[in-house]
């Protein structure tokens, strides 16, 4: 599958290369993340419950990263 870079490459690339007509229709047309969803349930691969229960996992995954990275110590740079 094909990725298409959304975004700019970093905070300062407003990404002004292209329009918001052409992100939305990649967007809804060929993200590989939704072309892989749909094939696997296509294909009996996965159900919706399953995508439901991964979805909540990576979440917890992040969170507890989020929290873990929030309560980490300043370094001490000096």
């Amino acid at each position: 599958m094909k990725t298409y870079r959304y975004r700019g490459h970093s905070m300062a690339d407003p990404a002004k290369y292209r329009s918001r007509e052409e992100v939305q229709t990649v967007r809804e047309n060929r993200d590989p993340l939704d072309h892989a969803r749909r094939e696997m349930l296509d294909r009996g691969d996965a159900d919706e419950a399953w995508f439901k229960s991964v979805e909540q996992e990576i979440r917890a995954i992040v969170t507890e990263a989020a929290d873990f990275a929030e309560q980490a110590p300043e370094p001490d740079l000096a």
